[in-house]
Protein backbone atom coordinates (compact mmCIF):
# COMPACT_ATOMS: atom_id res chain seq x y z
CA UNK A 1 0.00 0.00 0.00
CA UNK A 2 1.43 3.35 -1.02
CA UNK A 3 1.19 6.05 1.63
CA UNK A 4 0.03 9.32 0.15
CA UNK A 5 -1.78 11.36 2.81
CA UNK A 6 -0.91 13.25 5.95
CA UNK A 7 -3.25 12.40 8.81
CA UNK A 8 -4.10 14.91 11.51
CA UNK A 9 -6.20 14.21 14.56
CA UNK A 10 -7.52 16.06 17.56
CA UNK A 11 -10.09 15.41 20.24
CA UNK A 12 -12.29 18.03 18.59
CA UNK A 13 -12.09 20.81 16.04
CA UNK A 14 -9.29 22.88 17.58
CA UNK A 15 -6.70 21.05 15.49
CA UNK A 16 -8.09 22.75 12.39
CA UNK A 17 -5.79 25.66 13.28
CA UNK A 18 -2.84 23.26 13.11
CA UNK A 19 -4.08 21.89 9.78
CA UNK A 20 -4.32 25.43 8.34
CA UNK A 21 -0.70 26.14 9.29
CA UNK A 22 0.55 22.85 7.84
CA UNK A 23 -1.30 23.49 4.57
CA UNK A 24 0.51 26.84 4.29
CA UNK A 25 3.84 25.02 4.58
CA UNK A 26 2.92 21.95 2.48
CA UNK A 27 0.16 23.08 0.10
CA UNK A 28 0.54 20.19 -2.36
CA UNK A 29 -0.06 17.39 0.15
CA UNK A 30 -3.31 15.50 0.68
CA UNK A 31 -4.76 15.64 4.19
CA UNK A 32 -7.16 13.60 6.27
CA UNK A 33 -8.45 15.32 9.40
CA UNK A 34 -9.99 13.21 12.16
CA UNK A 35 -11.99 15.03 14.82
CA UNK A 36 -12.74 12.70 17.70
CA UNK A 37 -15.78 14.45 19.15
CA UNK A 38 -17.10 11.07 20.32
CA UNK A 39 -14.34 10.78 22.94
CA UNK A 40 -13.87 14.47 23.63
CA UNK A 41 -12.49 15.73 26.01
CA UNK A 42 -9.27 13.77 26.28
CA UNK A 43 -8.06 15.65 29.35
CA UNK A 44 -10.30 13.68 31.72
CA UNK A 45 -9.30 10.21 30.46
CA UNK A 46 -6.97 7.73 32.16
CA UNK A 47 -3.68 7.17 30.32
CA UNK A 48 -4.43 3.61 29.17
CA UNK A 49 -7.88 4.65 27.87
CA UNK A 50 -6.41 7.62 25.99
CA UNK A 51 -3.63 5.51 24.47
CA UNK A 52 -6.20 2.98 23.20
CA UNK A 53 -8.33 5.76 21.69
CA UNK A 54 -5.29 7.28 19.94
CA UNK A 55 -4.11 3.87 18.75
CA UNK A 56 -7.53 3.20 17.20
CA UNK A 57 -7.44 6.54 15.39
CA UNK A 58 -3.92 5.91 14.13
CA UNK A 59 -4.99 2.52 12.74
CA UNK A 60 -7.80 4.26 10.83
CA UNK A 61 -5.40 6.87 9.45
CA UNK A 62 -2.89 4.22 8.40
CA UNK A 63 -5.71 2.36 6.64
CA UNK A 64 -6.39 5.64 4.79
CA UNK A 65 -2.81 5.52 3.49
CA UNK A 66 -1.29 8.18 5.74
CA UNK A 67 2.46 8.54 5.44
CA UNK A 68 2.75 10.82 8.48
CA UNK A 69 0.45 11.60 11.38
CA UNK A 70 0.10 14.89 13.23
CA UNK A 71 -1.30 14.73 16.74
CA UNK A 72 -2.96 18.15 17.05
CA UNK A 73 -4.03 17.64 20.64
CA UNK A 74 -1.94 18.66 23.65
CA UNK A 75 -3.24 15.86 25.85
CA UNK A 76 -2.82 13.11 23.24
CA UNK A 77 0.67 14.39 22.44
CA UNK A 78 1.65 14.43 26.08
CA UNK A 79 0.18 11.04 26.94
CA UNK A 80 0.27 8.86 23.79
CA UNK A 81 2.94 9.97 21.32
CA UNK A 82 5.75 7.92 22.84
CA UNK A 83 3.66 4.74 22.69
CA UNK A 84 2.57 5.46 19.10
CA UNK A 85 6.12 6.23 17.94
CA UNK A 86 7.33 2.93 19.39
CA UNK A 87 4.46 0.85 18.02
CA UNK A 88 4.43 2.40 14.53
CA UNK A 89 8.12 3.11 14.09
CA UNK A 90 7.84 3.34 10.30
CA UNK A 91 5.40 6.28 10.45
CA UNK A 92 6.59 9.73 11.53
CA UNK A 93 4.46 11.29 14.27
CA UNK A 94 4.47 15.06 14.54
CA UNK A 95 3.31 15.99 18.01
CA UNK A 96 2.16 19.16 19.66
CA UNK A 97 4.67 20.29 22.24
CA UNK A 98 3.85 22.62 25.14
CA UNK A 99 4.66 26.19 24.08
CA UNK A 100 5.47 27.34 27.58
CA UNK A 101 9.07 27.80 26.44
CA UNK A 102 7.93 30.75 24.31
CA UNK A 103 7.19 32.65 27.52
CA UNK A 104 10.76 31.97 28.61
CA UNK A 105 12.11 33.18 25.26
CA UNK A 106 9.99 36.32 24.85
CA UNK A 107 8.71 37.42 28.26
CA UNK A 108 10.77 35.68 30.90
CA UNK A 109 10.34 38.27 33.65
CA UNK A 110 6.56 38.61 33.32
CA UNK A 111 4.00 36.82 35.47
CA UNK A 112 2.35 34.09 33.41
CA UNK A 113 -0.75 31.93 33.58
CA UNK A 114 -0.71 28.55 31.84
CA UNK A 115 -4.19 27.16 31.09
CA UNK A 116 -4.49 23.54 29.96
CA UNK A 117 -6.32 20.30 30.57
CA UNK A 118 -5.58 18.53 33.82
CA UNK A 119 -3.97 15.66 31.89
CA UNK A 120 -1.61 17.99 30.03
CA UNK A 121 -0.59 19.73 33.25
CA UNK A 122 0.03 16.38 34.94
CA UNK A 123 1.98 14.96 31.99
CA UNK A 124 5.67 14.27 32.29
CA UNK A 125 6.31 16.16 29.04
CA UNK A 126 4.77 19.38 30.34
CA UNK A 127 6.39 19.10 33.75
CA UNK A 128 9.86 18.61 32.30
CA UNK A 129 9.41 21.72 30.18
CA UNK A 130 7.82 23.69 33.01
CA UNK A 131 10.61 22.86 35.46
CA UNK A 132 13.28 23.68 32.90
CA UNK A 133 11.86 27.12 31.99
CA UNK A 134 9.98 28.14 35.14
CA UNK A 135 10.52 31.81 35.88
CA UNK A 136 9.07 31.39 39.40
CA UNK A 137 6.32 33.79 38.31
CA UNK A 138 4.08 31.22 36.62
CA UNK A 139 0.71 29.93 37.75
CA UNK A 140 -0.75 26.75 36.25
CA UNK A 141 -4.53 26.38 35.95
CA UNK A 142 -6.14 23.03 35.09
CA UNK A 143 -9.16 23.97 32.97
CA UNK A 144 -11.54 21.12 33.68
CA UNK A 145 -14.50 21.28 31.29
CA UNK A 146 -13.23 24.19 29.19
CA UNK A 147 -12.51 22.02 26.14
CA UNK A 148 -16.14 20.83 26.14
CA UNK A 149 -17.46 24.36 26.31
CA UNK A 150 -15.16 25.53 23.51
CA UNK A 151 -16.25 22.62 21.31
CA UNK A 152 -19.90 23.60 21.90
CA UNK A 153 -19.09 27.02 20.51
CA UNK A 154 -21.33 28.73 23.08
CA UNK A 155 -19.65 32.10 23.60
CA UNK A 156 -21.78 32.96 26.64
CA UNK A 157 -20.77 29.72 28.42
CA UNK A 158 -17.12 30.34 27.53
CA UNK A 159 -17.32 33.88 28.90
CA UNK A 160 -18.96 32.68 32.15
CA UNK A 161 -16.35 29.92 32.58
CA UNK A 162 -13.47 32.32 32.03
CA UNK A 163 -14.93 35.01 34.28
CA UNK A 164 -15.48 32.49 37.09
CA UNK A 165 -12.04 30.87 36.78
CA UNK A 166 -9.83 33.85 35.95
CA UNK A 167 -11.00 36.43 38.52
CA UNK A 168 -8.08 35.73 40.84
CA UNK A 169 -5.53 36.37 38.07
CA UNK A 170 -6.90 39.72 36.88
CA UNK A 171 -4.16 42.34 37.05
CA UNK A 172 -1.62 39.75 38.26
CA UNK A 173 -0.45 38.14 35.00
CA UNK A 174 0.99 39.60 31.81
CA UNK A 175 1.05 36.41 29.69
CA UNK A 176 -1.59 33.74 29.26
CA UNK A 177 -0.63 30.49 27.53
CA UNK A 178 -3.83 28.76 26.43
CA UNK A 179 -3.10 26.88 23.24
CA UNK A 180 0.03 25.11 24.44
CA UNK A 181 1.57 24.01 21.22
CA UNK A 182 4.42 24.14 18.85
CA UNK A 183 5.03 21.26 16.48
CA UNK A 184 7.69 18.68 17.22
CA UNK A 185 8.87 16.95 14.05
CA UNK A 186 10.48 14.09 15.90
CA UNK A 187 9.82 10.75 14.25
CA UNK A 188 11.04 8.66 17.22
Amino acid sequence: MKHKNIGIFDSGIGGITVLKEIVKILPKENYIYYSDSKNNPYGDKKDNELIKICDDIVKKLINKQCKAIVIACNTASAKAVQYLREKYNDIPFIAIEPAYKMVHDYAFDNPTLVMATKATIESEKFNLLYNKYDNKKTEVLPCVGLADIIEEGNEEKIRKYLNANLKQYKGKVKNVVLRLYTLSFNSR
